[in-house]
């Protein structure tokens, strides 16, 4: 596992006593359910770490980035405040 992933795992697993994998967490970030289910986890990716890292990410786990900054702003909807990512 590479150090992005590792630092993303942290982040998102410790604060809500998860343990998800990368290859899970990839499936959060990547599912417009997530944002529908209020999934704390993939919300925590998109609002906790900095954009470059999130973008790292995304690309280890080949992510489309063109999908990613949707799920986002659906997300900065929810939150009421700008997320990174957001188209």
């Amino acid at each position: 596992m590479s150090s992005v992933a590792i630092k993303f795992l942290s982040t998102v697993n410790a604060p809500y006593g998860t343990n998800l994998s990368a290859e899970q967490l990839a499936s959060k970030i990547s599912d417009f359910s997530s944002v529908e289910n209020f999934d704390a986890s993939a919300f925590s990716f998109y609002s906790e770490v900095k954009a470059d890292l999130q973008r790292q990410f995304l690309d280890e786990m080949e992510i489309d980035h063109g999908a990613a900054p949707k799920i986002v702003q659906k997300f900065s909807q929810l939150a009421g405040y700008p997320l990174a990512l957001a188209a």
